[in-house]
């Protein structure tokens, strides 16, 4: 099968290369991709930015969700058969989902949304999960709640604000001229234009912040917390309780501790919880998204459709910042 990799570490152009199938555990199902999306992980991930959380042999096959068909079932899988539309977030230590089929484990699958194309599925797993387990089940937020979004028009921010509003929250987000109209329309209830103003001097006694940007925008984040908020974030460093609640050893426990002193001492500064959230694969909860997706609640939102040949191309414009809404592959 063909499939676009990298054969090491950097910042250089993805390769075409040809791999042999997929081996079919006896949980797993073989899909033939018909769309991938492409998420920030992807190039930090190429980069080597993640090596320290996620080891991989090379050559490695990029991408990390996509929607297809079944073609093979494993002889203990129960949920899916040959046929089935799905959709799906690979397991973080079998990622490869551009390429046109990835064996992916049952638990990890849910069937395609009735009222989504192929692409429109695919720009969903990794956003929708990521913001589902950092909204509901870290944050627990709840309705009457104020909660910052950073980044709204972006892949993550377009899905969430929908969810938190969903949940009842009362939606702040950064954006520019650009995507103000874009995240008005998903529900924000008040947009903070990035490229004129700061919204530490706009903001104040908020429950939450959902941080995707790291750096000195999580750093100002704590400004705007009451106290016994929550600051989550997926894109700024792991702190120690991280590093402990997934035992990666004293090292790595050291070395995080570290690298998060700032934000520890404007946790206690501020009475705020500071959390980093590594999004976990789950079909169940891909089912819970679905239900909300085929009931109107959240939409998906696609900025781009490439080719699967223009797969650089993809993840050169979502790497530039310009993108409102998800990038996408298709493949069939």
């Amino acid at each position: 099968m063909k499939a676009f990799a990298i054969d090491k570490y950097g910042n250089t152009p993805l390769k075409l290369m040809t791999f042999p199938m997929p081996t079919v555990g006896e949980h797993d199902v073989m899909v033939e991709i018909y769309a991938a999306s492409v998420n920030p992980v992807d190039f930090k991930l190429r980069d080597g930015k993640v090596k320290v959380l996620l080891q991989y042999d090379m050559p490695l096959i990029m991408g990390n969700d996509c929607a297809g068909v079944v073609t093979q079932v494993g002889s203990k899988v129960t949920r899916f058969k040959i046929g089935d539309e799905i959709y799906a977030r690979a397991p973080k230590a079998r990622i490869g989902t551009f390429a046109e089929y990835i064996a992916i484990t049952e638990d990890a699958v849910a069937l395609k949304p009735k009222n989504t194309s192929f692409e429109e599925a695919a720009s969903i797993p990794l956003v929708g999960l990521t913001s589902y387990q950092v909204l509901h089940d870290v944050m627990n937020l709840k309705s009457g709640e104020k909660i910052l979004i950073q980044a709204g028009a972006g892949g993550i921010g377009t899905f969430a604000i929908q969810l938190a509003k969903a949940l009842g929250a009362f939606v702040a987000t950064t954006a520019s001229d650009a995507g103000f109209e874009l995240v008005k329309s998903l529900g924000a209830d008040k947009v903070i234009n990035y490229k004129t103003e700061k919204f530490e001097d706009m903001l104040q006694d908020y429950d939450a912040v959902y941080d995707t940007l790291g750096g000195e925008s999580l750093e100002k984040a704590f400004e705007i917390i009451k106290s016994g908020g929550n600051v989550i974030s997926v894109s700024g460093v792991p702190n120690a309780r991280f590093a402990r609640e997934g035992n990666l050893g004293l090292l790595k426990t050291f070395l995080f501790s570290v690298l998060t002193w700032k934000i520890t001492k404007l946790e206690k500064l501020h009475n705020a919880a500071y959390t980093f959230h590594f999004m976990s694969d789950s079909g169940k909860q891909l089912e819970i998204i679905g239900k909300l997706i085929e009931e109107g609640v959240i939409k998906p939102v696609i900025d781009k459709v490439f080719s699967f040949p223009e797969t650089q191309d993809a993840l050169n414009y979502s790497e530039s910042g310009r993108a409102k809404g998800k990038v996408v592959i298709k493949l069939k």
